[in-house]
């Protein structure tokens, strides 16, 4: 329940203040966000499986942000930011459509 209201108040908040993200971090917002998400997702399979552990979560959250940021700021030095890019958010998708798969699988049996 209580990440349930953390996630309400933090889109409540962003609502009302609508904070502006500096043009030098648009490159990263959205590659961060698809590797948080991947987080996510692969925290909820762990949850349907009963291996879900907090700190394993967090450690893996923190790192994807981190590791994909660091891709994307050395594509960004190398004049190649774009590929490394899309490089970044297919890999992570994929991840992402194969927890979904996975979560989709336990919860329908299908």
């Amino acid at each position: 329940m209580i990440p349930l209201l953390g996630l309400v108040a933090g889109v409540v908040l962003g609502l009302v203040l609508s904070p502006e993200v500096p043009a030098w971090l648009s490159p990263y917002l959205p590659i961060a966000v698809i590797a948080a998400l991947d987080a996510v997702f692969g925290a909820l399979r762990a949850a349907l499986e009963g291996i879900f552990n907090d700190r394993v979560f967090v450690i893996s959250f923190l790192s994807n942000v981190v590791v994909a940021a660091l891709i994307v700021f050395l594509g960004n030095q190398l004049g190649v930011g774009a590929q490394l890019s899309t490089g970044v958010v297919v890999v992570l998708g994929l991840r992402i459509f194969s927890n979904v798969a996975a979560i989709r699988r336990h919860l329908l049996g299908a």
